[in-house]
């Protein structure tokens, strides 16, 4: 076991640096092609000068350069089909975030990619066959089936993983702060699949690949950023994250609890919008970690705010039941209301 840890560390600390190298290239090519995010040009923008997009590209390149690497090294809890899914649907999320950081699309273009990576990974027939029920037993997934295809299955894992690509998508605001939380998640993932009970090493080692080469890049992306993860970047994260949470088969919960803040965040902004009759896919200044720096907190006050609270809730998947899981998404849900009545006072 003690020969085993040594690996992983190997393996995390070989992402981190790969990444860190990667990032120099990459922020040289975006400079070169003036694809960069200019300062002010919109209200939410805080930036004062034009930083370079595309970062995320270093993060996938180094993932999964590691990934097909390392392929001796797997036990068959993952197959390479998995893989390949996941090196599909993050090439397409990484061609469409070039193509938005470069002409910058409209939002009806820009969706396509996000659905045809998340469609990826339904084809590839990825998801769990049950799921635990908090209250006891199991909902059986395969009840509804056409063909090879659970049709329940392929339904939560699009609405899920779109879920979490435009959670981090929409969460990426602030310098280092989608990279970190995602490196949070992916460090959750990783202890919980080394556990006796679920043991995955499959998945453990996705997880701190994943974990590493996000940490590798917040060395350029922490504040004051060098180079921003761009709108393939933002996806891809969550993309990855909320796969590793369906691969694993038991980890919904664990992606749910780290992401739950910046998840329920996103649900309370549309409602605002709604309400106030503005396009829920137009960006404002609503998010809680825009309104927070608003309130006084710095870029990285409120940064490490948000790292906090996801690795408290992170950390506590490490020894709660389901039942009990459940229990700390609605305190939640309930903060997460007690801010946006406390936010719409001070309106």
């Amino acid at each position: 076991m003690k020969g085993q840890s040594s690996m992983y560390f190997l393996y995390f600390f070989s992402a981190f640096f790969i990444t860190a190298i990667l990032v120099v290239g990459v922020r040289f090519l975006m400079l070169q092609f003036s694809i960069v995010d200019k300062a002010r040009t919109e209200e939410r923008k805080i930036h004062k000068k034009n930083i370079p997009l595309g970062g995320g590209l270093a993060i996938f390149l180094s993932f999964f350069i590691l990934v097909f690497l390392l392929r001796a090294n797997f036990n068959n809890n993952i197959e390479l089909y998995h893989l390949w899914a996941l090196f599909l649907g993050g090439l397409v999320l990484m061609i469409g975030g070039f193509l938005d950081d470069k002409y910058k699309l409209k939002a009806k273009q820009q969706i396509w990619f996000p659905i045809l990576a998340a469609l990826i990974v339904v084809l590839f027939k990825i998801g769990p066959t049950i799921i635990t029920n908090p209250f006891g037993g199991v909902f059986n997934m395969s009840i509804w089936q056409v063909g090879d295809y659970m049709i329940l299955t392929n339904l939560l894992v699009f609405f899920w993983l779109m879920g979490m690509m435009f959670t981090t998508k929409l969460l990426d605001g602030l310098d280092g702060l989608v990279s970190g939380i995602v490196a949070i998640g992916a460090l959750v993932i990783f202890f919980l699949s080394l556990q006796t009970l679920w043991f995955q090493p499959d998945v453990a080692l996705l997880a701190i690949l994943l974990a590493g080469s996000c940490l590798g890049f917040l060395v350029w992306n922490w504040h004051p950023a060098k180079i921003f993860l761009g709108e393939g970047g933002s996806l891809f994260t969550g993309f990855m994250l909320g796969s590793l949470a369906i691969i694993s088969g038991s980890k919904i919960a664990t992606a749910l609890l780290v992401m739950a803040v910046p998840l329920l965040d996103i649900v309370r902004v549309i409602i605002l919008r709604i309400k106030n009759g503005r396009p829920i896919y137009k960006g404002d200044s609503e998010h809680l970690h825009f309104r927070l720096l608003q309130s006084g907190l710095s870029q990285k006050q409120t940064v490490w705010l948000f790292y906090a609270i996801s690795f408290l809730f992170g950390i506590t998947t490490l020894f709660l039941q389901s039942q009990q899981k459940l229990i700390a998404l609605v305190f939640l849900f309930v903060l997460m209301m007690l801010l946006g009545i406390w936010f719409s006072k001070k309106n």
